[in-house]
């Protein structure tokens, strides 16, 4: 994080210039990881993994086991957690010829809200990847299955193109259950594409935190997954409080950034759900230092606070729809604290009549960002040259080089299924 850029856990920043990363060189961000270093199965238990700590006054690295994640935090503190759940986006149909198509679920278009689509009884066009795409020449395909001991027969029909991907149409008969249902029964889980094996039963439960509730993501919040009930349990006995919010992840997720300038990066767009009480939550305990679990918390919680000051700039009515570039964007520039940007948050859910707030963000959090939201960070090992990795260095600045380099000299897992760090601005004191 830039030295020069101070906050404190209520979101009050100095008024300072916004420096822009699009000049940012991705070469920058790149390591050499082996592929023996990425995890390609949790460790079990969950909470047996490792925990790498650095930040606050301490400017060594410590280590524990995420067991023990209750130790490492000030009592009092807000933890927040994103409880989108995966679904099981990866079907396989097969040609009368038996050429298999394989049809990976990005995320529905038709209708486009995808908590509204995942509980749709009636047809659902999405956008997909097509695996042999060629041989399929546009005929209708069928899953056979058998759910409550009653046959059901799902469908897809090919209806277009889209940028890279296809649209397909999915419907089924009979229409007794929802559309996440129908992909339960008929899908497998998406493991990420670095993890070179099939997916099997036991990653039905390995790739799904524990808390998730809310259908929509094809990847998991990975940070998450390190937690029990057993940790939430001794985390709530320490006087540590937890909100929820929802973002749902996409597979661009795992898109790497292959321009060496950064300003030649499109972001992917994630739909994102919160709650009135989260956000009221978030109001009245504005004094608690918030610990955002994993970079989808924090893309969620970070959007959130731009939303709050497009409402203060733009006026009521405002979209919440957050451009990759809009928090370096001069229009939206003049300081506001993140309890004026919540409030006027409410004020439009007021307004509205909303119980709920849903929204888009595409927001890129790379160096020079300047986060208003997020106290400390817990997170996985991240992919080289990703815009994950920029994220975890706009918070903690170079100081993730020395926490990577630690983690491969002793033997830390990788990437979705390997350890976790926690991670503190290194001004901040948080004993």
């Amino acid at each position: 994080m830039n030295r020069n850029l101070i906050a404190n856990t209520n979101g009050i920043f100095m008024n300072m210039a916004i420096v822009n990363p699009r000049s940012i060189d991705i070469r920058d961000f790149d390591y050499p990881l082996p592929d023996s270093f990425i995890a390609t199965h949790p460790v079990i238990p969950r909470d047996s993994a490792r925990l790498l700590i650095t930040g606050g006054m301490n400017e060594e690295i410590t280590e524990g086991k995420f067991s023990e994640l209750a130790r490492f935090l000030p009592a009092d503190s807000l933890l927040l957690v994103n409880e989108t759940r995966v679904v099981r986006a990866r079907l396989f149909f097969y040609r009368s010829s038996g050429a298999q198509i394989e049809v990976f679920i990005l995320n529905p278009v038709e209708p486009a809200d995808i908590q509204q689509a995942f509980s749709s009884r009636d047809p659902v066009v999405c956008k997909v990847f097509v695996g042999n795409a060629r041989r399929w020449k546009g005929e209708v395909l069928d899953i056979n299955l058998v759910i409550d001991d009653k046959p059901v027969t799902l469908s897809a029909n090919l209806v277009g193109r889209s940028d890279n991907a296809f649209l397909v149409q999915f419907s089924w008969e009979p229409n007794d259950y929802n559309f996440a249902g129908i992909l339960e029964a008929a899908g497998k889980i998406p493991l990420p594409p670095y993890i070179k094996r099939e997916a099997t039963s036991d990653d039905t439960i390995d790739y799904q935190t524990v808390y998730a509730r809310h259908d929509g993501s094809v990847a998991a919040p990975t940070a998450g997954l390190h937690f029990t009930d057993d940790v939430m349990s001794s985390l709530a006995s320490k006087g540590i409080s937890t909100s929820r919010v929802i973002l749902h992840v996409g597979a661009g997720t795992f898109k790497p950034v292959n321009t060496d300038r950064l300003e030649n990066h499109t972001m992917h767009a994630e739909q994102i759900v919160i709650e009135k009480k989260s956000i009221k939550q978030l109001i009245d305990e504005a004094g608690r230092m918030r610990v955002l679990v994993g970079t989808t918390t924090v893309r969620t919680i970070e959007s959130l606070y731009w939303y709050g000051v497009k409402l203060l700039t733009d006026g009521e009515g405002a979209k919440f729809l957050i451009d990759q570039w809009m928090p370096y964007d001069p229009k939206y520039s003049a300081p506001v604290t993140a309890k004026d940007s919540l409030e006027a948050v409410l004020s439009e859910m007021n307004r509205c009549g909303l119980e709920w707030i849903s929204g888009e963000t595409s927001i890129i959090i790379a160096p020079g960002y300047r986060y208003r939201m997020t106290d400390a960070l817990i997170t996985n090992f991240h992919q080289p040259r990703s815009t994950l990795l920029l994220l975890v260095s706009a918070f903690i600045g170079d100081r993730w080089k020395t926490a990577y380099h630690y983690a491969l000299e002793n033997n830390f897992r990788f990437l979705s299924y390997g350890d976790a760090c926690l991670f503190f601005p290194d001004h901040m004191n948080f004993k």
